[in-house]
């Protein structure tokens, strides 16, 4: 997409879109997005479904080994920061790098109880840190956790084998289908190191077919609560 074209749908999101926060079925917050009728996480429990789609069945892969996530869509910063205290529990070493076109206002952040929902109030600075810190530039949040926040749009990363494990977390395919394109999987598929691993919520047929035309071998695995299936993906070697 060129650069105008990228301004200007910045632009319309922005006038459009109303965010609300929300509480989902777990008990933590999530942000929805009327006109769309879509979440940042799923209804039936934001943290629910981050520890099963990436955590359980994506980090837990890398156990005992430094790992470098991609993350597609940085949002509410909930994956990170749940893949932050994995990291402090495991003592493993995380270069985390988040992607995200539409940050989340600071009054956003101050809404999110993710703190609270994980019993983590010694870690409240960090999270807020992870918001904080400016973008495009690495931010060493623990011993074991670094951050790097790209303010950019999915179809303009060009990494290649720079990642261990992407947490594809875009927008459903119901209101942006663009952003689970043959196109957009190239370019994860690139961005993976040989036997890397991708996982999302996603299960739809047009999805995985997307998925295996750039090379993926994709296994489909049982979903989060409220969904009953999701995907995994891995690069061949």
């Amino acid at each position: 997409m060129p650069r105008a074209d990228s301004e200007n749908q910045e632009t319309l999101y922005r006038l459009i879109l109303r965010r609300e926060i929300i509480q989902t079925t777990d008990g933590s917050t999530t942000i929805y997005l009327p006109e769309w009728e879509e979440h940042y996480h799923s209804k039936h429990g934001a943290i629910q479904e981050a520890q099963h789609v990436f955590i359980k069945n994506g980090l837990s892969l890398f156990e005992q080994q430094p790992v470098a996530i991609l993350e597609i869509g940085f949002g509410t910063g909930l994956n990170a920061f749940i893949t932050f205290l994995e990291a402090k529990k495991h003592q493993q070493k995380i270069d985390y790098t988040g992607v995200e076109a539409y940050p989340i206002s600071a009054e956003e952040v101050s809404l999110m109880n993710y703190v609270s929902e994980l019993n983590a109030f010694i870690h409240n600075d960090d999270f807020v840190k992870m918001h904080a810190v400016d973008w495009e530039q690495e931010a060493i949040i623990s011993d074991y956790f670094s951050l790097t926040k790209r303010k950019q749009f999915f179809h303009e990363i060009n990494d290649i084998e720079a990642f261990d494990l992407i947490y594809f977390d875009a927008f459903g395919y119901r209101v942006q289908p663009e952003l689970w394109s043959t196109e957009i999987f190239q370019k994860m598929y690139d961005s993976l190191k040989p036997n890397g691993i991708l996982v999302t919520y996603a299960a739809r047929g047009v999805v995985k077919r997307s998925m295996i035309e750039v090379g993926f071998t994709v296994e489909k695995l049982a979903g989060p609560p409220g969904k009953r299936e999701m995907f995994r993906a891995r690069k061949s070697s």
